[in-house]
């Protein structure tokens, strides 16, 4: 059924100031960054870079974003490879059974971030875990498993299942099918799992307050407690930063399960 023309632009009319709405608050942080006095006015007073210049000059904010960096790519690679074998369990079970597997891994999506910050701090505290990398590392991890157990799900959906039948009639093993069938053709599904695992990780700042010390600060928390403490605008220059590689790694991510999905229609 085709669509009338006024009903196409009322609608695309209606998509953009939806759009607008939405990023309007995030848009303003931009400008701020340029502002050339210390302060988060709007609209900004001059132009400068020095707030550029003080985030990769400035030992907190350059220590705390390594320290972002480091945890979100371990935090990547591990929630990829576990949510992964996951999303394959899930596939291969029963309905019932794989229905109630998957709510419980999807739980962190849902619970809520203070509900579960306050659980792992009250474990973290009898496991001595709060304030080092491997306590950061595996919080983010429950938090980032789910987003790649849902886009591996999506790539397995659309995935033909009568190749891995006709490798093992043709004499290959599970394994040289995973390698040679199965991985290649569910890549793109993995790789976004893997862009959305590191930007959950590098974001999260909620349950990174509750297991943070003085010792080991991520960028989230850095900005934190810059806004808590001077309202310094180095805090808009380093969103803008990560603004826009949040939106490149988000929109790669979702580019690479369009994909996936056109492909296997």
């Amino acid at each position: 059924m085709a669509m009338h023309p006024f009903t196409r632009v009322l609608l695309g009319l209606s998509c953009l100031l939806v759009a607008v709405w939405l990023i309007a608050p995030t848009l303003v942080v931009v400008p701020m960054s340029f502002n050339q006095n210390k302060s988060l006015a709007f609209p900004p007073q001059g132009f400068s870079w020095q707030w550029y210049s003080n985030f990769t000059t400035n030992p907190e904010w350059s220590t705390s974003f390594l320290n972002s960096l480091k945890v979100a790519t371990i935090v990547a690679i591990l929630a990829t490879v576990l949510g992964t074998l996951a999303a394959f369990g899930l596939d291969r079970m029963r309905a019932r059974t794989a229905g109630l597997l998957r709510m419980l891994l999807l739980t962190p999506m849902v619970v809520p971030g203070v509900v579960l910050a306050i659980g792992i701090y009250a474990v973290y505290l009898d496991a001595q875990l709060v304030g080092t990398m491997t306590g950061f590392v595996l919080a983010h991890t429950i938090l980032a498993l789910p987003f790649v157990l849902i886009a591996v799900q999506a790539s397995l959906e659309v995935f033909d299942k009568r190749l891995e039948t006709a490798a093992a009639s043709l004499g290959a093993g599970r394994l040289a099918t995973f390698r040679t069938v199965t991985l290649p053709l569910i890549a793109p599904g993995i790789l976004s799992g893997l862009l959305f695992a590191f930007v959950t990780s590098f974001d999260e700042i909620i349950v990174s307050l509750f297991i943070t010390s003085p010792y080991l600060k991520t960028l989230p928390v850095q900005i934190f407690t810059s806004i808590t403490r001077d309202a310094d605008p180095t805090v808009a220059a380093v969103g803008t930063i990560l603004l826009c590689v949040t939106t490149i790694l988000i929109g790669g991510g979702l580019l690479l399960l369009g994909r996936e999905r056109r492909s296997g229609v």
